[in-house]
C-alpha cells in the first residue's frame, strides 16, 4: 500500500506527517547554521539545536513579499526561501531516507496567489521537491477535508464550513462537498480569536487572580522573564483542559512559587466574548454569500484551537448542524496533503493532477473579488457529476476508515453515484411536463400580448380625440361668464341711458267700461356721477393775533375723553349692488331707447 508524506505550514506551527507513521509538530522558529543544514522549532522540540545559531521567526506570513526579513546579524533572507528551508527540515525529520515517496503541502488557504507561486518556485529548485518525486500543493481547508473524509467522515453533498483554528487567526471556508471540496468563495480571516489571544486570556486571568489577592507584584521589570514562562505555562494548561477539567500551572514569580489551580470553566470564561463575535462573523459570511444556515451540511473544525471543548458546543448552538472533528485536528491538514499525493498518482491525462492544479484554482478564487462571491456561489450549485480524480483506477488508495465517533442518527453518509446529476443544494423533485406551444400561449398573461396592449392604447388615443371634440364645441354654444372684475354689457341688462329719470312705458289702455284704476307708473332713477370737487381756494391772511405759546409739558396723564352718545356706524354691507333691470324685453345687439312718456288718461 502506497504511504504518502504530508507536510503543512502555518503562522505558529509546522506540522510533517508521514500517513499511518509518524507525525511531527514543531514551532515556526527556523534556526541556520554555516557548517549544516537549518533546524526547525525550539530546544525543548528539536534535540539537534544543541549549539547556537542564527535564528529567524515570523517568516510564514511574509511568503510572497519582495522585501527580506532582517536577520540579528545584519543579513537579509526572503520569506519564501526561510520556509522552503523549513518545509525541507521538517522532510528529513519524517523521511530521513529521503525516498521517492510523494509529497503533499498544504499551505494557507487564505494566501494570495502571489505567495502560492513564490513558493512553489523555491521548492522547485530544491533537489528534494524536483522529479521523480511528485509535490502537490493544496489549500489546506480542502487538505482537511480530505482528512476528515477519510475518518470520521463528512457529508457527500451539500455545503460544509472549515473552520481552521490557528495560532495567529482563524480561517473559515466554504467548500462543496460534492464537487471534491471546491471554495465557494475566498477565505476570510478572523483575527480577533487566535491560539495566542487564548493564550493571552488566560494569562490576564491568572495574573489578575494573584494580583487581587496582592500575593505578586509584576510591576517591576524583573517580572518579564516571569510571565514570560508564566505565557508558556498558560499554553500548555490550555492544551491540557481540553481534556481534563482541572489542571496546574507551575508559577515562578516574585514572591509566588508553585502551582497555581485553573479550571476549564475559568477558560471558557476567558474566551467566552470573542469566541461569540467569531460565530458571528461566521453567520454573516454566510448571509453574505447568500447560504443560510439550515443550508449547511456540517461544520468541520480543525487547527489547534479545535480541541477546545467550548468551541464545539457554541458553533453546534449557533448553527444546529453537526461538527465534525478528527481526533488530531492540528495534524487534519499535513494528513490529507500526504492522502492527496498519494491519490494524485494516478496517471491518466484526463484526471492526474499537476502540481500547479491546486494553485490555480485558489489562485481563481483568490481573485474573485467580494462582489462575485453569490456568482460563485450560485455556480457551485450546478456543481459537475465528473470528480477531479478517477478514483476506481488507482491501484493503492487506502481504504476509508468506518465512522466511529460520528452520530449515525443526525447524518447518514450516503454513497455518491456520478451519474445522480446531484449538486451542493438540497435535491427538489420538479414534475415538469412539455406543454405545447397553443397552450403556453393561452396561459401567457393578457397584459404580456401585444396585440392587447395595441388595443389599449388605440382606445385610450380615442376617447382623448373624442373628449377634447366634445371640449371644443360646449366652448363655442356657452356664452361667456362675466367678470368679476372687468364690467361686460349683458343682454339680460343693457348700459342705462345717461338721463337721471327714466319713465316706465305707461300700459296699454284699459277697454272702455272697465271699472279698475290704470296702475301706477314706476320709474327707476339712477344717480348721476359726482362732480369733481373744485379746488380749494388760499384762504385769506389772517388779521387775529397770533395763538399763545403752548403750556410746558405735564406729566399728568390726560383726562379721559366723555363718553360718546353717539351710535356706532353700521357694519359696511357685503352685499353686491343691486343692478335695475328695465320692465321690458330688449333686442340684444341694438342700442338702447327709452320708452316715451304717455300722459295719463
Amino acid at each position: 500500500m502506497t504511504t504518502g508524506l504530508g507536510l503543512s505550514n502555518g503562522a505558529t506551527n509546522l506540522t510533517a506527517v508521514a500517513v499511518g507513521r509518524a507525525a511531527v509538530r514543531r514551532s515556526a522558529v527556523l534556526t541556520l547554521y554555516p557548517h549544516r543544514p537549518p533546524e526547525v522549532g525550539v530546544p525543548s522540540e528539536n534535540p539537534n539545536l544543541a549549539e547556537r545559531g542564527l535564528i529567524l521567526t515570523d517568516f510564514v506570513d511574509r511568503v510572497g513579499d519582495p522585501v527580506g526579513l532582517l536577520a540579528p546579524d545584519g543579513s537579509s533572507h526572503r520569506a519564501d526561501v526561510l520556509l522552503a528551508e523549513a518545509l525541507r527540515a521538517m522532510l528529513r525529520t519524517v523521511d530521513p531516507g529521503a525516498g521517492g515517496e510523494p509529497v503533499g503541502i498544504a499551505y494557507p488557504a487564505h494566501w494570495r496567489p502571489a505567495a502560492v507561486e513564490a513558493l512553489r518556485g523555491t521548492l522547485l529548485s530544491m533537489p528534494e521537491f524536483r522529479a521523480p518525486r511528485q509535490v502537490h500543493l493544496s489549500p489546506d481547508a480542502t487538505a482537511a477535508l480530505t482528512a476528515l473524509q477519510e475518518h470520521p467522515g463528512v457529508p457527500a453533498r451539500g455545503v460544509i464550513a472549515v473552520c481552521d483554528f490557528g495560532g495567529t487567526g482563524t480561517s473559515i471556508t466554504l467548500a462543496d462537498a460534492a464537487n471534491g471540496f471546491a471554495p465557494l468563495a475566498p477565505t476570510e480571516r478572523h483575527l480577533d480569536f487566535s491560539g495566542d489571544q487564548v493564550d493571552q486570556a488566560l494569562l490576564t486571568h491568572v495574573v489578575g487572580g494573584l494580583s487581587s489577592a496582592g500575593s505578586v507584584d509584576l510591576t517591576g521589570t524583573s517580572a518579564i522573564g516571569s510571565l514570560t514562562r508564566l505565557r508558556a505555562q498558560c499554553r500548555a494548561a490550555k492544551e491540557r483542559l481540553s481534556t481534563a477539567s482541572v489542571t496546574a500551572l507551575a508559577a515562578d514569580l516574585p514572591g509566588r512559587g508553585g502551582d497555581i489551580r485553573v479550571t476549564r470553566t475559568e477558560l471558557d470564561e476567558a474566551i467566552r466574548d470573542p469566541l461569540a463575535a467569531f460565530v458571528e462573523d461566521l453567520q454573516q459570511t454566510l448571509q453574505r454569500i447568500g447560504i443560510r444556515p439550515a443550508d449547511l451540511a456540517a461544520v468541520a473544525t480543525v487547527g489547534g484551537g479545535a480541541r477546545i471543548p467550548l468551541v464545539t458546543t457554541t458553533l453546534s448552538e449557533h448553527l444546529r448542524v453537526p461538527i465534525i472533528a478528527g481526533a488530531h485536528p492540528e495534524l487534519a491538514a499535513a494528513i490529507g496533503g500526504g492522502l492527496l499525493a498519494v491519490r494524485g498518482t494516478v496517471v491518466e491525462d484526463a484526471t492526474s493532477m499537476a502540481p500547479a492544479a491546486g494553485a490555480a484554482a485558489a489562485a481563481a478564487v483568490a481573485a474573485a473579488g467580494a462582489g462575485a462571491a453569490s456568482a460563485v456561489a450560485a455556480d457551485a450549485t450546478q456543481s459537475s457529476d465528473s470528480r477531479a480524480l478517477a478514483w476506481s483506477d488507482a491501484d493503492d488508495v487506502p481504504d476509508v476508515a468506518p465512522s466511529e465517533a460520528y452520530e449515525p442518527q443526525a447524518y447518514q453518509p450516503q454513497p455518491y453515484k456520478p451519474d445522480a446529476g446531484e449538486s451542493a443544494r438540497p435535491r427538489l423533485a420538479f414534475a415538469e411536463t412539455e406543454e405545447p406551444e397553443q397552450e403556453q400561449e393561452r396561459r401567457r398573461a393578457w397584459y404580456r400580448n401585444p396585440f392587447v396592449v395595441m388595443a389599449i392604447a388605440l382606445a385610450v388615443v380615442v376617447a382623448a380625440i373624442g373628449a377634447a371634440i366634445l371640449l371644443t364645441r360646449s366652448g363655442d354654444d356657452e356664452p361667456s361668464s362675466p367678470s368679476d372684475t372687468t364690467p361686460t354689457t349683458s343682454p339680460q341688462a343693457p348700459t342705462l341711458a345717461p338721463e337721471s329719470t327714466v319713465p316706465a312705458p305707461a300700459p296699454a289702455p284699459a277697454e272702455p267700461g272697465a271699472g279698475s284704476a290704470p296702475p301706477p307708473q314706476r320709474t327707476v332713477t339712477r344717480q348721476p356721477a359726482p362732480a369733481p370737487a373744485p379746488a380749494p381756494e388760499a384762504p385769506p391772511p389772517s388779521t387775529e393775533p397770533p395763538p399763545p405759546p403752548p403750556p410746558p409739558p405735564s406729566t399728568e396723564p390726560p383726562p379721559p375723553p366723555p363718553p360718546s352718545t353717539e351710535p356706532p356706524p353700521p357694519p359696511p354691507s357685503t352685499q353686491p349692488p343691486i343692478i335695475p333691470t328695465l320692465p321690458y324685453p330688449t333686442i340684444p345687439g341694438l342700442p338702447f331707447v327709452p320708452a316715451p312718456v304717455l300722459p295719463a288718461p
